[in-house]
């Protein structure tokens, strides 16, 4: 283990390219919060797997569709833990697969609020403690997009990747906001990755059946989606702000 760096937030961690970006920057010296909506022990299993290898971490359940639980959240991680110095926006759900002209209006309000609304609270508590308009020290947001955003997720997800979309201008915009004020913005755009959600999502099998439409010839690993996150966060990406990077395998 390297020296602490600042505690971050990964929020969505307990399963996917959270747990694995959650393991990846407690192997590289931060101090991660580990947030889940209902899976309290697949989060305490990723608490338990960073501990055991010598890293910090903490649980905290929050539901990305209430405000007061984010602001609890970053309250006690901040107490528990330490000072804030990163964010990843990650939690998100797809809303199921549906065409629009099928589109139940509960769904659609349940993937905005969650996908949309819970991320823009997540970088508003983190700009309140790492402005140094505010007093802070500065640090980085990296919110998890998709490519769907830019594919638009026809006869599958056009709502998912409606908020996808709306993600990148967060990250675009609020990059432009408080870049001055010591926060880089950056985004990771995932393609075709081998986690749960498509099983979630009531298509297990997604991955394998689409695969050969994906230029490197596969689809990619949570593992190799946090590698990019862990370098936008980190010092060697301190030059990069308001970008959004695809991990695709260039579909």
């Amino acid at each position: 283990m390297s020296k602490a760096i600042g505690t971050v937030v990964v929020t969505g961690a307990s399963r996917g390219i959270g747990a694995a970006t959650a393991g990846l920057l407690a192997a590289r010296g931060w101090r991660v919060a580990v947030n889940y909506g209902a899976s309290e022990a697949a989060a305490q299993a990723v608490v338990a797997a960073i501990t055991a290898a010598g890293g910090q971490a903490r649980a905290y359940r929050a539901d990305m569709a209430s405000e007061a639980e984010i602001k609890a959240m970053f309250l006690a991680a901040e107490t528990e833990l330490g000072p804030l110095a990163g964010l990843v926006n990650n939690a998100g759900v797809t809303g199921g697969m549906s065409r629009l002209e099928a589109l139940d209006a509960e769904a659609l309000r349940r993937v905005f609020t969650i996908n949309v609304d819970g991320a823009f609270l997540c970088a508003r508590e983190a700009v309140r403690r790492l402005s140094t308009r505010r007093g802070g020290a500065g640090g980085a947001i990296v919110n998890v997009s998709s490519r769907a955003a830019e594919l638009g997720g026809p006869g599958e997800w056009i709502h998912y990747a409606a908020t996808k979309g709306a993600i990148d201008t967060l990250t675009i915009g609020l990059a432009r906001e408080v870049g001055g004020e010591g926060i880089r913005v950056n985004a990771v755009s995932p393609g075709l990755i081998e986690t749960e959600i498509h099983a979630a999502a009531g298509d297990p099998d997604r991955p394998a059946r689409m695969a050969s439409g994906v230029p490197l010839g596969r689809s990619g690993s949570a593992l190799e989606v946090a590698e990019a996150i862990a370098w936008l966060l980190s010092p060697a990406a301190s030059y990069v702000n308001g970008a959004i990077l695809p991990v695709g395998g260039g579909r």
